[in-house]
């Protein structure tokens, strides 16, 4: 079904877990019977697409036909969706993918969505404020070339597949971001009484257990961000594999600058260092009490050991003052 010139949509990202399996995410998907890479775009397993038709029961008592939506899986545990119903993309990110999904975070799925509109009149989409243009020119000229009976039917062109997969790598790229910044957020949040401590020269009251775990936790979060994820490389690994005459690269960073994606990195990346700094003193104070107890340890040992020494020589002295022949 043609869009009307104009009309907003609306293309959401989710991350549900740390990765997908995406192998796993294509059994799932054809188990339900969608039809994988439908513009054969060839870009799979970099994403997988599909399509989603919308058979709402709001938008068949508004009398309206049919739509298609469309829904992009990344490896990165984010889905990207335009134009499909919330409760669709709330079973199948919450449900039907969950068994592909490794380390999910189902109750804390982080979102983030912006406008988009097809423009038939542009042959270049481009992001004006929050909001997505995709110019559709070429598929325009497609259906008005094209036969009647064929001109009633959602046909689209790949290039404007292509295009969604571009912006949408940014979006989840961003939103993945978003759960990184709150995981950070509560990290340092429960940390944020150990400067104050220090400061009043007070014990830091912490177990070995609290001390292990904060640093485990930074080391995870600096894993996902700078090793596990495309999230710090200037162009992800699809893009090698897509046609670079699209110049899909561009809509892609263009996303990341109207979501100020490489600033959020930076900024995550300082307050991970400072992160890093607490959990130094916490580790510091951890080897002191090791220090510590090692030290009264062995004090310990040689406090016995004298204490067997002087009872041996009590003993021989004890001897040596009995009378012969006692």
């Amino acid at each position: 079904m043609a869009r009307k010139l104009g009309a907003h949509q609306t293309v959401t990202a989710y991350c549900v877990a740390e990765q997908y399996d995406i192998s796993h995410v294509a059994r799932i998907l054809k188990s339900a019977g969608y039809h994988l890479d439908p513009h054969e775009t060839g870009l799979y397993p970099q994403v997988i697409h599909v399509e989603v038709p919308d058979n709402s029961p709001s938008r068949r008592s508004e009398g309206a036909s049919p739509s298609t939506g469309d829904v992009f899986i990344f490896p990165s545990g984010t889905v990207v969706a335009w134009d499909v119903p919330d409760s669709t993309m709330s079973f199948l990110v919450g449900r039907s993918l969950l068994p592909a999904a490794q380390h999910p975070h189902p109750d804390q799925i982080e979102e983030e969505d912006l406008e988009y509109t097809e423009d038939p009149h542009r042959d270049v989409s481009a992001i004006k404020g929050d909001t997505i243009v995709l110019g559709t020119k070429s598929q325009a000229a497609d259906l008005s070339s094209s036969t009647k009976s064929s001109t009633d039917t959602d046909t689209r062109n790949i290039d404007t597949v292509l295009t969604k997969i571009a912006f949408s790598s940014g979006l989840a790229r961003s939103t993945k971001l978003a759960v990184l910044e709150t995981l950070l957020a509560s990290y340092l949040n429960s940390t944020s009484s150990i400067p104050r401590l220090l400061s009043l020269g007070g014990r830091l009251p912490f177990t070995r257990p609290f001390i292990l775990q904060k640093t485990g936790q930074l080391l995870s979060l600096r894993a996902q961000l700078n090793l596990y994820s495309e999230l710090t490389d200037s162009l992800p690994d699809l893009f090698w594999d897509s046609p670079h005459e699209k110049g899909l690269e561009g809509y892609y960073d263009m996303v990341g600058k109207a979501l100020d994606t490489n600033v959020r990195i930076k900024v995550l990346n300082e307050k991970m260092d400072y992160a890093q700094e607490i959990a130094s003193v916490l580790r510091q104070q951890l080897s002191e009490r090791h220090g510590v107890r090692l030290e009264w340890i062995i004090i310990l040992l040689i406090t016995v050991e004298v204490g067997f020494a002087v009872r041996q020589e009590i003993k021989e002295w004890r001897e040596r003052q009995a009378p012969v022949g006692a």
